[in-house]
Formats: C-alpha cells, sequence, structure tokens
C-alpha cells in the first residue's frame, strides 16, 4: 500500500483522494476550507484542515512521509507554486500537479513537479473527440503524447461471436487490441450501467461478446479510421 498526500480538495482533489481511497490506499487529504475537509473526512485515512503553504504544519502531519502527492490547487496560482516547491524542499518522491494553463504547467514543471495535469482541458479534447465521431460504438477517445491514441468502443455486430484473431484489427486498421472490459447494460435501455471485470491481457482465441468493450490502442490516424468506420 501507498502513502498519497493530496492538498486541495476541490472537485479535482476531492475526487483523486476519494477514488485513491476507495482502492485501499492510504490517503492524507489537506485543505484551508474547513467545509472541503469535512466532506471527505469519512472517506480517507486522515483529512487536515491547514495551509498547505506552511511548512511546519506540513511536517506536524507527515507529508514527508508520503510515497505521493497530489497538488490540486489551480485557480490560487501563487499557492499552486509554493506548495510543489515545498513538496519538492521535503524530497516527496513523486509530485502530481493540477494546471490551468500552458504557462502555469511549464513552471510547475521546472520547480520540480514530476508529472502535471490540465484536468479542464483534457475533458474538452475528449468530449469534441466524442462529438466528432460518427460511430455511436465509441465509448471513449483518449489522445496520448506523441501519436498514439486509446480508444474505448463496443463491438459491432459484425465482432460479435468471433475470436480476436478472426477480427485481427491489427490487419485491417494497424491497431492493437490491448484489453477487454466487461460491463453490464440495462436490460430494456442498452445503457452501459458498470464496468465487472477487465481482461489486460487477451488471447488471440479470447471470443468477443455483446457485453464486452475492446479497448485499442494505435496510432492515431489509423485509431481515427476505425473510430469513423461507420
Amino acid at each position: 500500500m501507498k502513502k498519497f498526500a493530496v492538498i486541495g480538495l476541490g472537485r479535482f482533489g476531492a475526487s483523486v483522494a476519494k477514488t485513491l481511497s476507495e482502492k485501499g490506499q492510504e490517503v492524507i487529504a489537506v485543505d484551508k476550507n474547513e467545509e472541503f475537509v469535512h466532506d471527505v473526512m469519512d472517506v480517507v485515512t486522515k483529512a487536515v484542515c491547514l495551509d498547505a503553504t506552511d511548512e511546519k504544519s506540513m511536517k506536524a502531519i507527515g507529508i514527508q512521509n508520503v510515497d505521493v502527492a497530489i497538488c490540486g490547487i489551480g485557480m490560487n496560482i501563487e499557492a499552486s507554486i509554493l506548495v510543489t516547491l515545498l513538496l519538492q524542499e521535503m524530497g516527496v518522491p513523486t509530485i502530481i500537479c493540477k494546471a490551468v494553463t500552458e504557462f502555469h504547467k511549464k513552471v510547475l514543471k521546472k520547480i520540480g513537479a514530476h508529472k502535471v495535469v490540465l484536468p479542464e482541458r483534457d475533458m474538452g479534447i475528449r468530449v469534441a473527440n466524442s462529438l466528432l465521431t460518427r460511430d455511436a460504438n465509441v465509448l471513449e477517445h483518449i489522445e496520448l503524447p506523441g501519436d498514439a491514441s486509446i480508444l474505448e468502443i463496443l463491438p459491432s455486430a459484425d465482432f460479435i461471436g468471433k475470436t480476436l484473431r478472426e477480427i485481427d484489427l491489427r490487419a485491417q486498421y494497424g491497431v492493437n487490441i490491448i484489453a477487454i472490459k466487461k460491463i453490464k447494460k440495462d436490460m430494456e435501455t442498452g445503457e452501459i450501467l458498470e464496468s465487472q471485470a477487465i481482461n489486460i491481457n487477451p488471447l488471440a482465441e479470447d471470443i468477443v461478446s455483446s457485453d464486452d468493450v475492446l479497448i485499442v490502442f494505435g496510432e492515431k490516424n489509423k485509431i481515427d479510421k476505425l473510430k469513423n468506420k461507420g
């Protein structure tokens, strides 16, 4: 089990803290807003109301001992930078930060953040990709750094009942099925209710069923051809 600290409990930080806790991880959640702290205190290992730019207070709750610190402070750029510097000086092995602009991201990387995310931008890209696809079977399209993408897609009728070898997306589109996720659907509406299991090592003889989601990896232009095949 890893030890995590989540600093800044707005929508992004609270979501990260709750998800990590639900996955059985040890989480220290920090914010100077009492209401935000109260919202997660029954879920995380420890929830503390304090000013995260105060080094003494941060050391008193053991932030220097965590394996990963996530700084979810966004709009207060000065506080975001100060907290990132403090985490770096405290020797936290992995520092992940939220940024609100590309310039903010660049600054955080310069001062020691190991990874910086722009959640609003990334979500906007995902929504735009979902709107532009012509295939209703596409659930998710994630563009990765460089020339690669991951696609989550429901199998079309001509895939169901066939093996991965028979479908052979690599030969048809130059992409690879890297995992298969089992889902539960509403019997009346067909709406996806939940994911039940994931096979991260699919074999050529695995048979595709109607309750599968295919997770496909490949170059962006080839993923686009598959996404818009309908």
